[in-house]
This record gives structure tokens, C-alpha cells and sequence, in this order.
């Protein structure tokens, strides 16, 4: 059998998605209602908190997983891509520039506090690396990215994606609350969870809870820290090849870890830019790009098995929190220092 007939017959139908979709489109509906009912919290907190209710309460079975899956992932991507339509290039530029300094510090720190804290904590490199990483990135995706780079054993995978997963629901719950607390502005709290919050789904769930401003800029600052998870992946590369003799980077392919959908953000901002979106429908556009939001989290909710997370052991998650912890400091730190709050 060829690889493209295997790819194509392992890629779920459909009709395999349809059931996690409709689940999620329908929680999702929920969340939505609810959000706009309080919208302090707002719906995507309360689709990511329903989510994970279903999960844990009813247990789906596996005839919605496949659903659950795509709208995690790929109607996440769709959402960000809609959001484009509504942002300028020149907005887009300019934030990049302007969060491209405290995005440095940040990662610099994650790294520093990964090696540190696990050296302290006894957690071996992979481990170190997989939860800096996912820290100083973008979550899930930037330890996808780096697995068959490093090769880590599936059970340090299994721990270093829970322990992220559990600190962006922290945040997302947790970082709007504090932000008000802290009487931060809509641009200074977007720059925060923007470089703070591991991933995209947490950053843009936590920036619209706080304002459509935040949500904005906290978006775009996010996108340009995923960019950078291109250049981690080929020093990680050359690093494994050289320190395996050149055996451990084998399938490493910068196509595949790309992340795409940055891109078509940038084509639909560039739409936007060149005055093609029409004024009336450009409401319309931001609605669609907020339920999808709201749907890609409720499928996060729906992925996230408590149970499993908990039985990561306590390592981990210290050096989870410790990594995370630093990494929220120093931004706000470094926006301080630069006069950025």
C-alpha cells in the first residue's frame, strides 16, 4: 500500500467527525449563551470549563474522538485565520515588533528555569526540554514539534503535555482575574498572556475574556512567538544530530512543524489591509471567529482527561508551575522596565 493511501485511510471521514463536532458546536452554543450572560468570565472560559465537565462526568466514548480532535486543532486554526480579517498588517507589524523583546526575555527564562528547577528536581534532560519548550512556545504544538527531534518516551510526552495543559487552564481562568487586579491596560495584558500563556487556544480564551483589545494584540503577539518555535527546532536538531552522531534528527522536516495557518492569518490581515473586507460584514467575520474560538476550546474541555493528568506525579508539575511562574514574572517584569504596563 502506498503512503498516500495510508495517510488518506487513516484521516477519519466526515462522517467519523460528525458526532465530536456536533457535541462540541453544542456546548459550545451553551458556552456562548453563558458569555454573554456573564461576560466577565465569557464563553470561551466557559466552553473550556464545560468541556472538561462532559469529559469527566459522561466520558464520551470513541465515536467522538475523531470529531473532538479536529475541532481541537483545526477549527482552532480556522478561528485564528478569522481573527486575520479583522487586523491590519500595519497592526500586526507593529505589535510583533513591539512584543518581540519581552517574548525573547521570556523564553530565555523558561529555558534557564527548565534546566535549573528539573536539575534540582532530578527530572531527566528530555523531560527538561519537553516542558521548557512547551513553556517558552506554544504548549502542545511546540512538544509535537520537538518529540521526533529529541524522541522521548511516550510517557514523558503523556506528562509533559498534561503538566502544560493543566497551567494554560490555570491561566485562562486565572489570568483575567489577576489582570484586572493589577489594573493592567488592554495592551499590557494582552503582551502578558500573549508571552505567558503557553497555547494559542489558552492565550486568545484568556485576551477576549479580558477585552476584544487584549484578545487582539494578544493574538498576534502569540503568533509571533510560535514563529519562533522554527529556529528552537533546528538548534534542538543539530544538537540531537551532533549528539547521536548524526542518527537523531532523521525525520526532522521543517514543513511539517511549520505552522501554516500563521501564514493565511497574514493573508486574511493582508484582505483586510487592502480594504476588501467590506465594513458591514467585517462584525459578522469577528462573531464567527469568537464561536469557533469558543468551539476549539470546548473541544480542549472534551480532550482533557483529569484523571490521567493527575496521575503524572509530582515532579513534573513543579516544574511545570516553577517554569510557568518565571515565565509570568518576567514579562511582567520586562514591561515594567520598558515602560510597557
Amino acid at each position: 500500500m502506498s503512503t498516500t493511501t495510508t495517510a488518506a485511510a487513516s484521516t477519519p471521514s466526515l462522517s467519523q467527525r460528525l458526532p465530536g463536532l456536533v457535541l462540541a458546536i453544542a456546548i459550545a452554543v451553551v458556552a456562548l449563551g453563558l458569555g454573554r450572560t456573564l461576560p466577565l468570565i465569557g464563553g470561551p472560559v466557559f466552553g473550556i470549563v464545560l468541556g472538561i465537565l462532559v469529559r469527566n462526568l459522561v466520558s464520551p466514548g470513541a465515536t467522538y474522538t475523531p470529531g473532538i480532535q479536529f475541532a481541537g486543532k483545526q477549527v482552532l486554526q480556522w478561528s485564528i485565520i478569522a481573527l486575520g480579517f479583522g487586523l491590519s498588517l500595519d497592526q500586526v507589524a507593529k505589535t510583533g515588533l513591539e512584543s518581540l523583546s519581552v517574548t525573547l526575555v521570556t523564553m530565555t527564562v523558561a529555558f534557564l528555569a527548565a534546566w535549573l528547577l528539573g536539575r534540582a528536581l532530578g527530572v531527566h534532560d528530555k523531560l527538561k526540554i519537553l516542558i521548557g519548550v512547551g513553556t517558552a512556545i506554544c504548549g502542545g504544538s511546540a512538544i509535537a514539534a520537538v518529540t521526533p527531534i529529541i524522541k522521548p518516551d511516550e510517557h514523558d510526552t503523556a506528562f509533559a503535555i498534561s503538566t502544560i495543559f493543566l497551567f494554560n487552564l490555570v491561566a485562562v481562568l486565572l489570568f483575567p482575574l489577576l489582570g484586572h487586579l493589577l489594573h493592567l491596560s488592554d495592551l499590557g495584558f494582552g503582551l502578558w498572556a500573549g508571552t505567558a500563556i503557553n497555547d494559542t487556544s489558552s492565550v486568545v480564551a484568556a485576551g477576549y475574556s479580558f477585552s476584544k483589545q487584549a484578545g487582539d494584540y494578544a493574538t498576534i503577539v502569540k503568533l509571533t512567538r510560535a514563529t519562533l518555535i522554527i529556529p528552537i527546532c533546528l538548534v534542538l536538531a543539530f544538537a540531537t544530530a551532533w549528539k547521536q552522531k548524526k542518527q537523531g534528527a532523521t525525520d526532522f522536516s521543517l514543513r511539517r512543524i511549520f505552522p501554516w495557518f500563521i501564514l493565511w492569518f497574514l493573508v486574511a490581515s493582508a484582505v483586510r489591509t487592502a480594504g476588501l473586507v467590506p465594513v458591514a460584514i467585517q462584525p459578522v467575520l469577528h462573531m464567527a471567529a469568537e464561536f469557533l474560538i469558543i468551539v476549539a476550546l470546548t473541544a480542549i474541555g472534551l480532550s482533557a482527561n483529569l484523571r490521567k493528568m493527575a496521575s503524572t506525579g509530582a515532579r513534573p508539575i513543579l516544574l511545570g508551575l516553577g517554569v510557568w511562574a518565571a515565565v509570568s514574572v518576567s514579562s511582567l517584569v520586562v514591561q515594567l522596565v520598558i515602560g510597557q504596563l
